[in-house]
């Protein structure tokens, strides 16, 4: 299931052709570590950033909305998988196999899946929340528009607790692989992998997966539906307020209304690509580029959302180009 980085002069191929596929297959491996600890880091300082600059808020700002919060969770919840996950990729991208033994290998296989759970229903909160509060006030949500943040955490425990009902099984099947002889087997990384099942339960629990994420992946698509249809109203409210087709300067609501309907996209877009390469492991038989890959898209929602939060956000881009600002003029002061 993996490519040794290194090899013994025993263990080097007689054949050339088999030498160049090997080493050619361990040049795009060192590419793809590369790529996957540069957007690691990347994901790591952006999610640090934002979960400070909601952190400041919170502590400071009375007038918290119960985005600010979920966006803070969130943030939260990314740094620690994408922490979890570069440690998960230290044994995926190692030459040596059984490094973790069975308790390390199910502790941090159902942590990354426990966080990943968190972030999938912390999303899909954060879309409803956002349409609760652009709804009108004739709207039936306009009796949950002013909800408390415990509330909104409730729901989130709620949402998290269904999700993880489904994925408990992760915590049994997950095991070191050196317990294991089968040759049809799912590899998560280098020392860890997934029991086979039996026919039965393996469609049960892909039928429960499937369940649960279309439940989610529901909700997020009717909230983002429902924003939609208000902005485009309201648009055309304006216009012919206006008499003009240049629609007026974008409220602070409808520009967090954008920010969140880009994320959605984004989340769905990255879901359906993870399921495509995940289906295509077992056709490429665990090979680890394929499994590089898998790692990567599931690392580009938790380091992109963070950036668009931070890009969208005045507050956030003012401070950040004061603190740039700022190290300019001490450097122009150095160099002068």
């Amino acid at each position: 299931p993996s490519v040794p980085l290194f090899f013994s002069e025993q263990e080097l191929p007689t054949d050339p052709n088999i030498l160049m596929e090997k080493y050619k297959k361990l040049h795009d491996i060192f590419n793809i570590k590369n790529a996957f600890y540069s957007e690691v880091g990347i994901g790591i300082l952006a999610n640090t950033i934002l979960f400070l600059f909601r952190l400041i808020k919170f502590l400071f700002d009375r007038r918290l909305k119960n985005t600010d919060l979920i966006t803070g969770l969130l943030a939260l919840t990314h740094l620690l998988m994408l922490l979890t996950m570069g440690f998960i990729a230290t044994d995926t991208f190692s030459s040596q196999q059984g490094l973790w033994d069975d308790i390390t290998c199910k502790s941090l296989i159902y942590l990354y899946r426990f966080l990943r759970g968190f972030s999938m229903c912390a999303t899909c909160l954060l879309s409803v929340l956002q349409a609760i509060t652009l709804s009108p006030r004739s709207s039936c949500l306009a009796k949950i528009k002013h909800k408390s943040p415990p509330e909104s955490l409730s729901s989130l425990v709620f949402l998290w607790l269904f999700y993880m009902s489904f994925s408990a099984h992760f915590s049994i099947s997950v095991v070191e692989n050196s317990n294991v002889t089968s040759h049809s087997l799912i590899f998560l990384s280098e020392s860890c992998t997934i029991l086979p099942m039996s026919y039965l339960l393996r469609h049960v629990f892909s039928i429960l997966g499937v369940l649960r994420d279309v439940s989610l992946l529901g909700l997020m698509v009717l909230s983002s539906g429902y924003m939609v249809t208000l902005l485009c109203r309201h648009r055309r409210n304006c216009q012919r307020l206006h008499s003009t087709s240049l629609s007026p300067k974008a409220s602070p609501e409808q520009r967090a209304t954008g920010t969140i309907l880009l994320l959605m996209g984004f989340f769905v877009l990255m879901y359906c690509l993870d399921c495509i390469v995940s289906s295509s492991r077992t056709l490429w038989n665990n090979d680890p580029v394929c499994r590089s890959i898998q790692m990567m898209v599931c690392n580009a929602y938790a380091t992109i959302g963070p950036l668009v939060f931070i890009c969208t956000d005045k507050q956030s881009v003012d401070f950040l180009k004061c603190l740039w600002g700022r190290r300019v003029n001490v450097q122009s002061l150095q160099d002068g």
